[in-house]
């Protein structure tokens, strides 16, 4: 199989106010004017930030683009019942003639979050598995009948399908029942946070679990966000993007390992660490102001993408 290396972005820090639904119309032609491959945004119903929801936004994406290829990373499944999520997915990918590369996942461990939603944080993940199997169905048949323990279907169809038969649905996560998640129902894996090493040995766990279900993820759909923050030294870089990094979630040996900061140079010496760990599929996330992001990415697109894409 021939690799495709390719390098999309994720937003840093949504301007606040009125001024993000400009940012977004300006960062869209310039990613569409660019060698950046594709835009990710997040899912969260509740942030103490602004965060756009997810399928508006893709879907405004979707009208102001030809090239550029978007998705979530990750959209939060248990959020949604998975006919509605089926078929607003299908509809921006008939719409954008293809260009939607759904991310599936659990979402965070925020329990008040699910239950905003109506739905119970414990079964979160056993509801994504089903709702990843219904929704392949519903984008690949006509009519679809479904008993299920969280959702019934009985001669449902969902017209427009997609423009891709079906789109690939990758998972996000880097936990053990992410990498299970993904050998037994994923097109791909795209975890985040994860060190190089642990990549390296993610990779090949997902192969050998896919191989024990009778499946096998296609080589070059492994991938990782990768957040980093261009500057002249690697201290002024980790001094930009300090107030920004999550806390929580990572300790800081991990979040050292699987961050770059310093020069554009260094940027690609850390992805090219994930490639050697199996990985050709990138999303980079700038750390730092909102006013820094558009510069942050352009160095992107001009010092770091032409190192992946020509090959």
């Amino acid at each position: 199989m021939t690799i495709k290396y390719r390098v999309g972005i994720m937003p840093g820090p949504w301007p606040a106010g009125r001024d993000g639904a400009g940012f977004l119309w300006t960062l869209c032609d310039q990613l569409e004017r660019s060698d950046i491959d594709s835009i990710w945004l997040s899912d969260r119903l509740s942030s103490p930030v602004p965060v756009p929801e997810v399928m508006t936004a893709l879907a405004a994406i979707a009208a102001r683009t030809t090239r550029l290829k978007f998705g979530p990373s990750v959209v939060v499944l248990p959020y949604r019942t998975p006919v509605v999520a089926a078929k607003e997915m299908a509809t921006i990918d008939w719409l954008s003639q293809g260009r939607l590369f759904p991310a599936v996942g659990v979402g965070v461990e925020l329990p008040r979050e699910f239950e905003a939603s109506g739905v119970t944080f414990s079964e979160r993940g056993r509801r994504t598995d089903e709702a990843i199997r219904v929704m392949r169905m519903l984008w690949t048949q006509d009519e679809v009948t479904f008993q299920g323990d969280f959702y019934k279907l009985d001669r449902i169809s969902v017209f427009p399908k997609p423009w891709q038969t079906p789109p690939p649905i990758w998972i996000g996560g880097k936990s053990e029942a992410a990498m299970r998640r993904t050998a037994r129902l994923g097109d791909g894996w795209m975890p985040s946070f994860i060190t190089p090493d642990e990549m390296r040995a993610g990779v090949q766990k997902v192969q050998d679990l896919a191989a024990t279900a009778g499946r096998q993820v296609p080589e070059d759909h492994f991938g990782t966000l990768i957040n980093y923050a261009l500057a002249d030294t690697e201290a002024a870089g980790l001094a930009m993007a300090q107030p920004y990094i999550p806390r929580g979630r990572v300790d800081e040996t991990t979040v050292r390992q699987c961050t770059a900061f310093g020069s554009a140079g260094r940027l690609v010496e850390k992805i090219e660490e994930y490639v050697k760990a199996g990985a050709s599929k990138f999303i980079l996330r700038p750390l730092g102001p909102s006013e820094r992001m558009l510069e942050q990415l352009g160095r992107v697109a001009d010092e770091v993408c032409p190192e992946f894409h020509r090959r």
